[in-house]
This record gives structure tokens, C-alpha cells and sequence, in this order.
């Protein structure tokens, strides 16, 4: 659901309700009421904003993964440094490369 994926990138951040409320621009109780899956359907304005602090894509909030799903296996703290290598312009080619990089030096310890 939508509030435990906010609720869960908030606590990796480290994040007060209050913090993700002041630097959103979302009120507290409207985070509190997203959170506690009484507010099941918040506007996409807000996921926009939430999403923005939290540094994820609002697709990744609104998305739900079937459970054969690969990305359903990753928790939000892997889904969040797939989503900062995304945005820091490394393109795919480069991740595979720094992978095998890492993989070849663990076999050579």
C-alpha cells in the first residue's frame, strides 16, 4: 500500500512525519492519516511531493509488484540507490561494468 512505502522511505531516511510535512508542504495529519492507510488515494500532486523529498519516483509509491515480481524482492533502501544511480546519469552499461568490476575483485581476495 501506498502509506507503508511512504512510512518505509521516510524511516530509511531517517525522517520525522514532521520533516517529510515541512519539507513537502504536506500537512502532518494528512502524512499521519496517508501512512495509517486511512487516506487510501492521495492526489498525485501530493505523491509528487512526497516522492520528492523522499527521492524516489511517485511511480514506485503507486506501483505494486506481483509477487514473481524481482523488484517486489528489493526493499526500499535498494530501490532508492537504483533510482540515485538512475538519476545521476550512469547508464546501465557503466552500473553492469562497475558490477563485474566488484565481482572480479572479491575473486581475487
Amino acid at each position: 500500500m501506498i502509506g507503508e512505502k511512504i512510512k518505509a522511505f521516510r524511516e530509511q531516511k531517517k525522517m520525522s512525519l514532521s520533516e517529510l510535512a515541512e519539507r513537502s508542504g504536506v500537512a502532518k495529519s494528512y502524512l499521519s492519516s496517508i501512512e495509517r492507510n486511512i487516506q487510501s488515494n492521495p492526489s498525485i500532486q501530493v505523491l509528487e511531493k512526497i516522492s520528492s523529498v523522499l527521492g524516489v519516483s511517485t511511480n514506485v509509491l503507486i506501483h505494486d509488484f506481483d509477487e514473481n515480481d524481482k523488484a517486489s524482492e528489493l526493499d526500499p533502501e535498494w530501490l532508492n540507490i537504483a533510482y540515485e544511480a538512475m538519476n545521476s546519469g550512469i547508464s546501465k552499461e557503466e552500473f553492469r561494468d562497475f558490477l563485474e568490476f566488484n565481482k572480479w575483485r572479491k575473486e581475487k581476495k
